[in-house]
């Protein structure tokens, strides 16, 4: 097919056709996502992360099986497994890796030398800038109004400034559901945009109906920061667990950070030393205080009982901003399609000349 008007340099680099990525949200980017967002002209990234090694295997080839186009994994270079991760990305000739905390040069030099794309995640210039340093190929840039973990800075403004900061291509997340944002994203020098909440609420998304319906009714000012979910701040909408959390006390939370770390280890396979060397360079990393240090395991656990199990009061719903705006499932193929069509509506509306 020819190139798309909308194709950028980013394109290229991934394999895709148009410049939109799904990106790697634990319990959510599932292959037969991935492969919807792949075969519909973007590029998805399969969620490895809090998953038991044989279990990211299949889910790779899973994914092949079901897609011919490139895709990416994503995993966590600080967390049990990554090397055998990384290992599997290079046997199986997946296109792209993608991180975020603690990118590890022993990690990342080998992908880069079997021709792998090294995506990381970064909320912050200094982040991309020391990303570019150890070898990042593109960097996934996610502003305040992006769900789950998040920072202070809004997208416009963080994207802007990491553009000005490092040569390698700039992926805007944050606040993106249609095409006159991905128009947006481009002005502001980035080469595409990465699309959690608004994949989360396609027709292949794994996500059960209890709990996407409360992304469907979620207003703009249900949607909220809290430190209650791991002790840093993160993007969710508002539920009975966050009420909860909000008012319980430090024995209670206590309490469900033990119970929680107990039932990751389960699901992940991973082990007590494991686990306490992932706490160990977590805390090196990114300064996480003893308290935080224990929360750690409940994101992932809390985020697989919403997402997963589908219990939307007992689990917590990272959401961005932009849930507050959507409020229908397309299919991959057909969102895709429209925020193309709606992207080149609006370039061509800004092309027109003024006459007045």
């Amino acid at each position: 097919m020819p190139p798309h008007p909308l194709h950028t340099g980013l394109c290229d680099l991934l394999g895709m056709r148009l410049p939109i990525v799904l990106p790697g949200m634990g319990w959510v980017a599932t292959p037969e996502l991935v492969a919807s967002v792949c075969n519909a002209g973007g590029f998805g990234f399969l969620a490895a992360a809090a998953l038991p090694l044989d279990e990211v295997e299949k889910r790779i080839v899973s994914t092949k099986e079901l897609t011919s186009q490139p895709f990416g994994v994503n995993f966590l270079m600080d967390a049990p497994g990554a090397k055998e991760i990384s290992e599997m990305i290079l046997t199986h000739g997946v296109r792209a890796a993608g991180y975020n905390r603690a990118p590890s040069a022993a990690l990342i030099d080998p992908l880069k030398a079997g021709g792998v794309v090294c995506v990381p995640t970064c909320g912050a210039p200094r982040h991309v800038q020391k990303a570019e340093k150890l070898g990042a190929d593109a960097v996934i840039v996610q502003g305040s109004e992006g769900g789950g973990h998040t920072g202070t800075i809004p997208t416009s403004l963080l994207v802007t400034a990491c553009v000005d900061a490092v040569e390698i291509p700039i992926i805007a997340a944050g606040g993106f559901k249609d095409g006159r944002g991905m128009l947006a994203a481009l002005a502001f020098g980035a080469q595409g945009i990465a699309m959690g909440t608004r994949f989360l609420m396609t027709a292949e998304s794994p996500v059960p109906s209890a709990t996407t319906d409360r992304y469907t009714d979620a207003g703009m000012t249900d949607v909220v920061v809290t430190r209650e979910i791991d002790g840093m701040p993160q993007r969710v909408i508002v539920n009975e667990l966050v009420d909860a959390l909000e008012s319980s006390g430090p024995l209670k939370r206590l309490l469900l950070a033990v119970r929680n770390g107990f039932e990751f280890r389960r699901i992940s396979g991973a082990t007590i030393p494991e686990l306490l060397r992932t706490a160990l360079s977590m805390r090196d990393h990114e300064g996480l205080s003893r308290a935080q240090m224990l929360m750690a395991a409940n994101a992932p656990i809390l985020a697989r009982r919403a997402m997963s199990d589908g219990d939307p009061v007992g689990g917590y719903l990272p959401s961005g901003t932009v849930a507050g705006v959507i409020d229908d499932r397309p299919s991959c193929a057909e969102l895709i399609d429209r925020i193309a069509r709606e992207a080149e509506e609006t370039l061509a509306r800004l092309s027109v000349p003024n006459e007045e």
